[in-house]
């Protein structure tokens, strides 16, 4: 029975759709099970870069000469300031997309402060990156997730 058959004889009273069709939703209501394999994928890239992180925690030297270690902090803090003036944008007129570079600036502050503790030396070093952790880059990592996760709750009702 096609699809416009199996509808007609649902619809008409008295009428029995085929054995194949009882307790089948019509086909216009039926959804499509969402495809597995790019999550299953990104989980197992998650796995695979783990177990990198695990053979490169083991084989790293402890100290490195970087060549380029003023342009990599810079460009660091660039980026940080172009999702600032995106996300500062897009809210000022309102626009929803504001939530991508909201997540993404959080995202590079929470970088931004893990590599300034974890690269300082002690001392005045590791104070200086504390200090602008807790007081600078930790908090705006939280207003720039506060405003992407807000962006895009859904109100719920309260009632009585």
């Amino acid at each position: 029975m096609s699809v416009i058959e199996r509808s007609t004889a649902e619809a008409l009273p008295g009428s029995t759709p085929d054995r194949a069709a009882v307790g089948r939703r019509p086909a216009q209501h039926r959804t499509r099970s969402p495809r597995r394999w790019p999550g299953l994928a990104l989980v197992g890239c998650g796995v695979a870069v783990l177990a990198w992180a695990f053979v490169l925690c083991h084989a790293l030297p402890s100290t490195a000469p970087v060549v380029h270690w003023s342009a990599a902090w810079t460009g660091l803090d660039v980026m940080e300031a172009l999702g600032f003036v995106t996300t500062g944008i897009l809210a000022a007129r309102g626009d929803l997309r504001r939530a991508l570079p909201a997540a993404a600036t959080s995202t590079l502050l929470l970088v931004d402060s893990w590599f300034d503790l974890v690269t300082a030396g002690t001392g005045s070093g590791f104070a200086v990156a504390l200090a602008m952790a807790c007081c600078a880059e930790l908090p705006l990592a939280v207003v720039c997730a506060v405003v992407a996760w807000r962006t895009f709750r859904v109100p719920t009702s309260r009632s009585a």
